[in-house]
């Protein structure tokens, strides 16, 4: 059989370029999905055109990888035949052996691995220096990406799995709250810091039910009392500002501030029987149960102010929400020598913890640097609840979320006190 044959130079230089090209594709690939996007629009303001290509390749990012996928494999395939039909030329039939040993060690090793590693420990430095050749190849590809995403979106629709233009598995939101726990997991992060970035990026998930004193544990005041005795109420009260009801607790009539109403009894001579208290008061200030604390945060700093009365859809008060409380959201509880001290949370020696049921799950999770889910309930008695389907009884004990709950202590239809233990931990 007759075989062509080939300089055994120019085969080599050949050989040589197409896996020059195929670490340029794996490389492109790997540092574009590696890259950081703050990174790169940091050096875009500061006038770098290259970070500007990597943006725009960035905000297509499925052709992007389509581009890097289609070139690679054309090229590994085309070089593997290639040396394939060399090899056999010279050795016969044994050569396809020979070829898919060699081909097969050579693409791994100097076309995937290393080029990736390159391009994973340097991401930024890699994709600025092949901005504009992977933008060309982008653009020389153009049309046959668009066939092949049609045909992949098309397939994935068989299955129940549609995909948006452009669609991001993560957000913005997520992006950074990984990083931040990579980060806190490395040592580079404290746990406050951490904790703080995220308060932070939930906001806008949270709303003000979530953090609100519930109307159960709010300080409130009679307006129909005696004024010595509302003075005598307000000094005794740990907050300055203090709801009016009149005829019900539930007709809040005006919020009464500590301020006021000393200088009230400045002008009135310390004499509190000539003092009008529903004229000191307030307007109340109503917002829905619904509302998040990213738009309430907005709305008290708007307002200049940093009190608001909760009401539920049928108008009825539910609780009270402050700027302290969205705050402390962010940065932690915040405790000041007027504040009452509530224990709640009580590690044992054993490695359980025994919560009291109205502590909040955020502040748990926060306390003990748990992950416990917090989207079904406020409280961790609530908690217990949702996932029993039922009120527990004391004693009974459940296990849930990688955590066994004992009951510890229950009056009437609420949980008091319950032990925590997580399950590694007891293993």
């Amino acid at each position: 059989m007759d075989h062509i044959i080939i300089n055994p130079w120019l085969a080599l230089a050949i050989i040589v370029v197409s896996l020059m090209l195929s670490a340029f594709f794996s490389a492109g690939e790997t540092a574009m999905s590696a890259t950081s996007k703050a990174r790169m629009l940091a050096l875009e303001t500061s006038g770098d055109s290259r970070a500007g290509i990597v943006n725009r390749m960035l905000e297509m990012r499925e052709r992007l990888i389509g581009a890097m996928l289609v070139g690679n494999n054309v090229v590994n395939v085309g070089v593997s035949a290639f040396t394939t039909s060399l090899m056999v030329g010279f050795f016969g039939p044994e050569g396809v052996i020979y070829a898919t040993a060699i081909m097969s060690l050579v693409i791994i090793v100097f076309a995937e691995v290393m080029p990736k590693t390159v391009a994973i420990v340097r991401p930024e430095q890699v994709s600025l220096a092949i901005a504009r050749p992977v933008s060309w190849v982008v653009a020389v590809l153009g049309p046959v990406l668009l066939a092949i995403e049609a045909i992949v979106r098309g397939v994935l629709r068989l299955f129940g799995l549609k995909i948006n233009q452009n669609q991001s598995v993560l957000s913005g939101a997520e992006e950074l709250r990984g990083t931040v726990d990579l980060m806190h997991k490395e040592g580079s992060f404290e746990k406050l810091d951490r904790d703080m970035v995220g308060g932070i990026l939930d906001l806008k998930d949270l709303s003000v039910s979530d953090v609100m004193v519930h109307r159960t544990k709010m300080v409130t005041i009679d307006a129909g009392e005696a004024p010595d005795k509302v003075v005598r109420d307000v000094l005794a009260a740990p907050y300055t500002r203090i709801p009016l009801w009149r005829d019900t607790p539930e007709n809040i009539i005006g919020v009464l501030h500590g301020k006021d109403l000393l200088r009230a009894m400045a002008a009135a001579n310390g004499d509190v029987s000539r003092i009008d208290l529903a004229s000191l008061a307030l307007p109340a200030w109503f917002v829905p149960d619904s509302t998040s604390l990213q738009d309430q945060l907005k709305a008290f700093l708007r307002r200049k102010t940093h009190f608001a009365l909760v009401v539920d859809e049928y108008g009825e008060v539910m609780g009270l929400v402050t700027l302290e409380d969205i705050i402390e959201e962010i940065v932690g509880d915040i405790k000041d020598e007027h504040d009452v001290q509530v224990i709640g949370v009580r590690p044992q020696t054993d490695g359980s913890v025994n919560v009291d049921g109205s502590v909040p799950i955020r502040d748990l999770n926060r306390a003990m640097d748990w992950r416990l889910p917090d989207e079904e309930a406020t409280t961790i008695a609530g908690l217990v609840i949702h996932e029993a389907r039922s009120i527990p009884e004391t004693g009974q004990t459940f296990t849930f979320h990688g955590f066994r709950f004992h009951v510890l202590r229950k009056q009437r239809n609420r949980i008091t006190a319950l032990k925590i233990t997580p399950l590694e931990r007891q293993a």
